[in-house]
């Protein structure tokens, strides 16, 4: 066998960008977001390899190889190549939180007095962890199996590795990856539905410790399967509880309103589309707390069914920046108590049509006195809709959307142990993306738990003033330790609020924040009398706001520069928000041939045709 290798660097993703930046000399607020020059890919070696008399060319991409035939792999997705490094980073850290956690429990055994008190099952349940505690994987849709065989060699402690797909193809294509990486010992290629396999392997000594889903647009026929089959605690004491989901959706447009009737029957949620949406982009709506709070409330869902529960990690969404998916790491978790509480962490939202702002509902309320708990449905005290259900700011009509996924979408102390390891690993063993991983990583550790952010210059629009820097914004909110009072509907209530506000890794102008609209509002008001504005129909929602008298709060609003108003670590050269490449950016189109994951399971097996 003759290897000939041809090594080729790819440039840096905005160069161009970047010079043209440099010569106008922009110099703004968004420099603070945006990095000059953005991360650059991997550096993807592409060779080809001479094997007798037909050639084929290999991609390499961290440790992994994959093969193919012609000048462009049929199964590779470089734009996806960010994904993969999230997925590998998330994967080694949880895989070492097991480790701690199994070293723990084996060094420091709890206590017979502190165990809970637990019935004697009648039938005694088994599931089969090996004696080092490594781990088992299922990458349920795997193409070319870029994933497992990354899995394999970069994830420490993995016995495992099943490569499933449902296309002749796609599985000859990872045989012949697995030979090539020579990981035949840890990589098992399987055909079949992703469903099937799954269901397959819910069996308690079957299950899998992660459970990957990267599907060609929804991820919600494959949802149910894969909760029932992530693996739980074992019978011994050292056994670690819990096993990860990664879940990634495409179909955007579904998830953000497009089409409300088919996210209701894909989710059983009800998105919400605005007019604002189309002021900002032709298809951007906020994807922080519509695609990723739908997703996660679909799996809660499907884990309630069978007394299991998420717990979020890591919510990622570059849906209006640049890849146009939204990707979710969850632990589930199994507890019949803890499901029952599943209920009060879901939401539903207000927002209205005017001037967008918006407000959230429970739909249910846990009630604790004592040893007894109890679940009702809320009273409902609307802070936003007035006369007639009609926004109190604007006078316009309301929206509701939901049910979303009321609790934080991250865990501020994995994202941390995150950071650590990216920072603590030496230059020569980074990633490809290891630059946009810190910075995403960074923003969203930089996150408030708010559910929601608006856009600061959508504030400005409604009003028609100049708009405000960033660094204003921010400030005046975090100036104002303020005291509030609404009246609505006959109740009257006064309240106190310590002002919090961040950014978000989903936009560069968002703005998180738990300060109400009113003060939003009063803001504006300010704005307008110290700015020049544009003329304004009173009847806008714009005009009936600034109609209103400015005596809602009783604080000043202060825009002068807050010490905390920056960002953190604001000098340093991380990459927050990456520029696209440009046209046909984003997921590939569906490969030729592939069948739809819906009628996956109702296919005719060939094999099974000729055996009979």
């Amino acid at each position: 066998m003759c290897l000939v290798f041809r090594f080729t660097q790819r440039r840096p993703l905005c160069a161009a960008c970047s010079r043209v930046s440099q010569l106008i000399g922009f110099v703004s607020q968004f420099s603070r977001f945006f990095s000059l020059q953005s991360t650059r890919f991997a550096q993807i070696r592409k060779m080809t390899v001479e094997v007798g008399e037909e050639e084929w060319s290999v991609i390499q991409e961290g440790m992994a190889k994959i093969s193919f035939k012609g000048e462009k792999a049929f199964f590779y997705n470089e734009i996806q190549e960010f994904n993969r490094d999230l997925t590998v980073t998330v994967l080694r850290q949880f895989v070492d939180d097991r480790m701690k956690e199994r070293e723990e429990k084996t060094e420091n055994p709890a206590p017979e007095a502190d165990r809970p008190a637990e019935p004697v099952a009648k039938k005694q349940k088994f599931q089969i962890e090996e004696k080092d505690g490594s781990i088992r994987i299922l990458d349920a849709l795997s193409a070319s199996g870029l994933r497992a065989l990354r899995f394999s060699q970069e994830v420490p402690h993995v016995s495992s590795v099943v490569a499933n797909d449902f296309s002749d193809t796609a599985v000859e294509a990872i045989k012949r990856n697995v030979k090539l990486n020579g990981v035949e010992d840890k990589v098992e290629a399987v055909y079949g539905d992703a469903v099937s396999t799954m269901m397959s392997h819910r069996a308690i000594d079957k299950r899998f410790h992660a459970v990957d889903l990267d599907p060609y647009g929804s991820a919600s026929p494959f949802l149910d399967s894969a909760v029932q089959c992530v693996a739980d605690r074992g019978t011994r004491s050292s056994d670690v509880r819990s096993g990860l989901l990664m879940v990634t959706c495409t179909d955007m447009a579904t998830l953000c309103g497009n089409t409300p009737e088919a996210c209701f029957n894909k989710y059983d949620s009800i998105p919400i589309r605005t007019k604002a949406c189309h002021e900002m982009s032709e298809t951007e709506i906020l994807p922080d707390w519509q695609a990723l709070r739908i997703l996660l409330r679909s799996m809660d869902a499907h884990a309630n069914r069978y007394t299991r529960y998420i717990e979020p990690l890591l919510a990622i969404s570059y849906s209006s920046q640049i890849d146009f998916y939204i990707r979710v790491f969850v632990r589930v978790h199994t507890g019949a108590r803890q499901a029952k509480d599943s209920a009060t962490k879901c939401i539903r939202v207000l927002q209205c049509t005017g001037c967008q702002s918006f407000e959230t509902v429970p739909i249910l309320r846990k009630i604790v006195d004592g040893v007894s708990v109890k679940y009702a449905a809320p009273t409902v005290h609307s802070a936003l809709a007035g006369a007639e259900g009609k926004c109190v700011h604007c006078s316009h009509t309301l929206h509701e959307g939901g049910p979303y996924y009321g609790a934080p979408i991250h865990s501020k102390d994995f994202v941390s142990r995150l950071i650590q390891r990216l920072n603590s690993t030496p230059e020569a063993e980074r990633l490809g993306t290891h630059k946009r991983l810190l910075g995403v990583l960074q923003c969203v550790n930089e996150e408030i738990d708010a559910p929601f952010y608006f856009l600061h210059d959508q504030l400005s629009l409604v009003v028609k003033c100049t708009v405000p820097k960033m660094v204003s914004v921010r400030s005046a909110i975090l100036h104002a330790g303020y005291e509030g009072k609404i009246d609505n509907h006959s109740i009257s209530r006064t309240y106190r609020i310590t002002a919090q506000v961040s950014g978000s890794h989903c936009h560069p102008r968002a703005v998180k924040t738990n300060a109400p609209p009113a003060f939003l509002w009063e803001m504006c008001r300010r704005l307008v009398e110290e700015s020049a504005t544009h003329k304004i129909e009173a009847a806008s929602p714009g005009g009936v706001i600034l109609a209103k008298k400015r005596d809602k709060f009783r604080t000043e609003i202060n825009f002068s520069a807050h010490p905390k108003a920056h960002q953190l670590q604001r000098n340093e050269q991380i990459v927050r928000f990456q520029c696209n490449k440009g046209k046909n950016w984003g997921p590939k189109a569906k490969a030729k041939g592939s069948v739809n994951s819906v009628m996956a399971g109702f296919q005719v097996d060939a094999d099974a045709i000729k055996k009979d």
